[in-house]
């Protein structure tokens, strides 16, 4: 539809080189020839539109969007108004909106390409693939000769369920080019052939699938995606003996990937229980390929007694003696089963003994492939022993500091050096061994990356970044730190969070999870390059498999992590508004005098890195202003709040960690840790069916969990103390009541009931400080006994992450720490936490 306010000829030339601005990132000048129109034409709308999304590049969005709005009231008729209203709104991530504004752009200019194109990118952005299917069949019909518009309608279909009807599509668009001769590199054509398969085979339709297969397989590039169909399909088919030699082809092209093993095993119909007539095949492929590892240590995941150590032997000599490190790390998934644990050992045991006799018989006649398996032998023995299952750290560090005395360079050795200290709980000690590794190849990133991070567990946060700069861009505009975060290295910043918050810096560790927390936004964000470069390329299965990866985005570990954090934050800040000065919950034991202290110097030391963050921005701005060229592209928003103080200053806490929270329960629900943040932040914000629900599937999950007592008994106390006026439905209060009776019924003695938990528990230290919380729940005014603490901190099994937790209950109960201390030297005589 044209204009309703048409401009001369001229004014209409420069308006056109206006977009070439916008689109070519020449703001300056596109500002400029907005402006020259509007001396002319001051009421002109799309000039007025341009001109707002001219300045939204520069950072002034609330000007940009009131020069829209005044837009649209100068000419609301004008499709480029409502579609630049569109692209601000989309600008902001507020998609609803945008895809308002885009319809509205539609209804005067149903024919334009680019917003319908613009349209598709938001519905399949916002999983809208209902309304992708129908914009796609647009865009379709208005360039059918373009391939990429099929493929595009075709994965809409597929994405919408409509298995069928995205095959036709396909199929349809092949029709049209039968007889033309493909080129094999035609990547575009034989990537949306196989697409076309695997939609076949979605369906359910595995023979016409492999049929399908067959007759484009020959000249498709990816072989090795060809073989691997194949192979699975013919396995499903039952046509075992075909699929056997299917899956030998492909374990003749890669003897390393695991898959294809297991393929093989199914097709030779070896049953999963019982592996044991495997071990041919294994076998068979060690002696045709020397050099893998696969076929070699496969086998001693199901091998058991003599057969186990023959093959473990064979393959530990054979990795020791070449002087391969990770030995260890490649057999401790066996440590799981205590047999083949000792027979390790007792193997590795052996060689050494060997060594030490054959080392003293031929002090003069070692060579060097000796001196190279004995090192890695006993390299290997001090891992044993720092191993969590077999943890002895006199040992680790005998064995260590003979391999030092071997090879006093190995840097292996001093890495795992500090491995054993950490564990240890000498993380001082840990941090500087490490170190003493990274300045024996200061050129590797990996060990530069390992001491940064153990010198974040000793909470040595600016040595931690003064390390990461020298493997860093150090420029302006946040420094290391700031680099740190525009690579998104996820790993630094969970750990500095984790850092200031055991420091009480809350403010700080807000500001690493919000990294975080963009960072994972910006990932969502990132599809919008690859829904138009995908189709571009052709590379449409990976594409497909990038759309359902970004579903379950927030499921990966790190993003738990960093959620499970910031909630722990949140938590603090809504049970101890103090917490927001920097001091926590260290008020609990305080006098009225410490308290003030505490926040006097609390108080001084925010100023004082209040005004060293101050120094460092006008410095790194300086130096901008010094040596960068300022251009046409868009301006970079500076951090105003580098110490996190302003979201220390939220008044809703529980519904910032809910933020935190909602994703991870939807994506991670068989996380027995998500569950137990659920419930303590639904307990809080007083929703009891959602604390309940979160209870309900903590116990499916782990019902001897002690965490999961301890809620369970809370949640019991709070709905007796329930008051007749609490906001609940009388529906909601009857199921809510109904459900908790049958996880601990009402006219129940949580007292007497936490004290048979106690009797039946006595060993686990974990049950027990769960316990005596839960004591102190129902009797804060008596005095605890921590006689159970002592009790259960005999036995044998305890580790050090259980004796730190039984420490900071102690505190938490007012109870005198100093005897526990002593026992917990005398037993991990290294950890610095009990000196």
């Amino acid at each position: 539809m044209p204009s309703a306010q048409p401009l001369a000829s001229k004014d209409a030339s420069l308006f056109k080189q206006v977009i070439k601005c916008y689109e070519t990132k020449q703001y300056k000048k596109g500002l400029k020839a907005c402006e020259q129109i509007l001396r002319k034409n001051p009421k002109h709308g799309e000039t007025m539109a341009m001109k707002g999304l001219i300045i939204n590049t520069l950072g002034r969005t609330e000007e940009a969007f009131a020069i829209a709005k005044d837009a649209l009231r100068q000419d609301m008729r004008s499709h480029v108004c409502w579609h630049v209203y569109g692209l601000l709104y989309r600008a902001e991530k507020n998609f609803e909106e945008s895809v308002k504004a885009y319809k509205m752009a539609l209804r005067f200019d149903p024919e334009s390409p680019q917003i319908l194109r613009d349209l598709a990118l938001l519905q399949v952005q916002m999983r809208d693939y209902l309304g992708y299917v129908e914009t796609r069949k647009i865009l379709m019909s208005k360039r059918p000769q373009l391939r990429q518009n099929w493929t595009a309608l075709a994965i809409a279909y597929h994405m919408s369920g409509q298995l069928g009807e995205a095959e036709k599509v396909l199929s349809k668009y092949e029709d049209t080019i039968k007889d033309e001769e493909i080129a094999k590199w035609n990547i575009e054509h034989w990537e949306a052939c196989l697409y076309k398969n695997t939609i076949i085979a979605e369906q359910g339709d595995i023979e016409r699938a492999l049929q399908h297969l067959e007759s484009v397989g020959k000249k498709c590039p990816d072989k090795p995606a060809v073989l691997e169909y194949r192979a699975s399909y013919l396995l499903k088919l039952g046509r075992y003996e075909e699929a056997e030699k299917a899956y030998r082809v492909l374990i003749d092209r890669n003897a390393e990937k695991r898959d294809y093993y297991m393929g093989l095993e199914a097709s030779m119909k070896i049953n999963p229980a019982n592996r044991q007539p495997a071990k041919a095949i294994y076998d068979e492929y060690a002696e045709k390929f020397e050099r893998s590892d696969a076929p070699r240590r496969m086998p001693l995941d199901f091998l058991e007694g003599e057969e186990f150590k023959q093959a473990a032997d064979v393959y530990l000599q054979k990795k020791l003696k070449k002087g391969v490190p990770s030995t260890f790390a490649n057999v401790k998934a066996l440590y799981a089963d205590q047999d083949k644990r000792e027979i390790l050992f007792n193997l590795v045991k052996s060689y050494s003994e060997a060594q030490e006799k054959q080392a003293e018989g031929e002090a003069n006649g070692i060579t060097a492939e000796f001196s190279r398996f004995r090192l890695w032998t006993l390299y290997y023995l001090a891992q044993h022993y720092d191993h969590y299952r077999t943890r002895d750290v006199d040992r680790a560090l005998h064995y260590l500091n003979k391999a030092i005395g071997l090879e006093p360079e190995t840097v292996e050795l001093h890495m795992t050096y500090a491995r054993v200290h950490k564990h240890a709980g000498d993380l001082q000690q840990a941090m500087e061994r490490m170190n003493e590794a990274r300045n024996m190849d200061k050129s590797d990133r990996y060990i530069n990356t390992k001491t940064a991070k153990y010198q974040l567990r000793n909470d040595h946060t600016e040595e931690a970044l003064e390390t990461m700069s020298l493997f860093t861009r150090n420029e302006p505009n946040g420094g290391p730190l700031g680099d740190l975060i525009e690579m998104q290295c996820v790993w630094y910043l969970s750990e500095d969070a984790e850092s200031n918050f055991r420091q009480g810096k809350l403010g700080l560790a807000l500001k690493r999870y919000q990294a975080l927390w963009k960072i994972f936004e910006d990932w969502a964000e990132d599809q919008f390059d690859f829904h138009t470069f995908s189709l571009r390329k052709g590379q449409v299965r990976a594409y497909v498999d990038m759309l359902k990866w970004e579903d379950t985005l927030r499921s990966h570990p790190y993003y738990a992590r960093a959620a499970l954090g910031a909630i722990k934050v949140y938590i603090q800040m809504a049970d101890n508004p103090g917490s927001a000065n920097g001091v926590g919950s260290q008020f609990d034991n305080m006098t009225e005098a410490e308290k003030k202290k505490a926040l006097k110097k609390a108080k001084k030391d925010e100023q004082k890195a209040q005004e060293q963050a101050a120094a460092a921005a006008q410095k790194a701005k300086d130096e901008k202003n010094k040596n960068a060229q300022v251009g046409d592209e868009a301006v970079k928003k500076e951090d105003t709040d580098p110490l996190g103080t302003q979201l220390l200053k939220t008044e809703t806490p529980l519904e910032e960690a809910n933020r935190w929270l909602k994703p991870l329960l939807e994506l991670s629900p068989e996380r027995l840790e998500a569950q137990l943040a659920g419930f303590e932040v639904h307990s809080r914000r007083k929703k009891y069916l959602l604390a309940l629900k979160c209870l309900s599937k903590a116990r499916s999950l782990s019902p001897e969990d002690p965490k999961v007592h301890e809620i369970s008994v809370r949640l019991r106390k709070i709905a007796n103390e329930l008051p007749d006026d609490a906001d609940f439905s009388p529906e909601s209060k009857e199921a809510f009541l109904e459900e908790l009776e049958g996880i601990i019924p009402k006219e129940t003695d949580l007292t007497a009931f936490n004290e048979q938990y106690i009797e039946k528990n006595q060993g686990s230290l974990a049950h027990i400080s769960s316990a005596l919380r839960i004591r102190k729940l129902l009797k804060p005014e008596d005095k605890q006994d921590p006689q159970p603490i002592f009790e259960a901190f005999s036995n044998e099994t305890t580790q050090l992450p259980e004796a730190l937790e039984c420490l900071q209950l102690l505190g938490e109960l007012s109870l005198d720490t100093v005897e526990f201390k002593e026992k917990a030297k005398g037993r991990f005589p290294l950890a610095k936490m009990f000196s």
